[in-house]
């Protein structure tokens, strides 16, 4: 039994022998190969390293410095020198396009949209809105019904309503869930719907019982019951 043991024990110490022998007789036949594969890995890692250091960073801080000003219009309603700079600095609309691809470039088209939304550009407020992506709970869920306030003045109320929807449902908060809840419960009051209203009158009153809107839940809850039973 004991030889048997032993013979076994042999055999795969043979085997695993034989395994890297094999091994190095591959990499000894292929050893040019093989360091090409690992020298080309080492370079797209490097690559990559010196393209973040030395490239994408200092783009990122540039663009970062040029948003100020643009922003600083913005927030003082001077809309088109938000828009296109003002000769010495740049406009969201540079910026996008010089600082693509970067946080910045990424926040520029919100303000893109917003400017056009308050200039009734709406189609165009749309698209900007569209490019913009966020995974804060009160900007996304608000671009996100930026571009249904932007269909209602198109007025596609229809569409308006799905992004209100969705805006509400982004990121659930006592702010922007009920804000949009709202405004979606108006738009099935426009349709006739009062019963969808009155089920988003309900959800404000019981979810979200500590926000602005719920302050006046109540009327708007009456006033869909009285439509229903009417």
């Amino acid at each position: 039994m004991a030889k048997e043991k032993k013979s076994s024990g042999d055999q795969r110490l043979e085997s695993i022998q034989s395994g890297l022998s094999r091994t190095e007789a591959f990499i000894e036949k292929n050893q040019k190969v093989i360091f090409y594969i690992v020298g080309g890995i080492a370079l797209i890692i490097l690559g990559i390293w010196g393209y973040n250091r030395f490239i994408l960073q200092p783009k990122i801080e540039r663009a970062e410095s040029e948003m100020y000003m643009a922003q600083m219009y913005y927030e003082m309603d001077s809309l088109n020198l938000a828009l296109n700079g003002d000769g010495m600095h740049l406009g969201f609309l540079d910026i996008v396009d010089e600082f693509g691809g970067t946080p910045s470039g990424n926040i520029a088209h919100y303000y893109i949209g917003m400017i056009y939304l308050k200039q009734g550009l709406f189609e165009d407020a749309i698209d900007e809105l569209e490019q913009f992506d966020s995974d804060d709970e009160i900007i996304g869920p608000m671009a996100t019904g930026c571009i249904g306030d932007a269909y209602v003045e198109l007025g596609d109320f229809q569409t308006a309503l799905e992004y209100y929807l969705q805006a509400a449902d982004q990121a659930v908060n006592d702010f922007t869930t009920p804000m949009y809840l709202m405004r979606a419960a108006w738009i099935h009051e426009d349709l006739g719907e009062w019963a969808e209203a009155l089920e988003l009158y309900e959800r404000i009153k019981t979810e979200h019982w500590r926000s602005f809107e719920a302050r006046e839940i109540n009327k708007y809850i009456e006033r869909a019951q009285y439509m229903i039973n009417s």
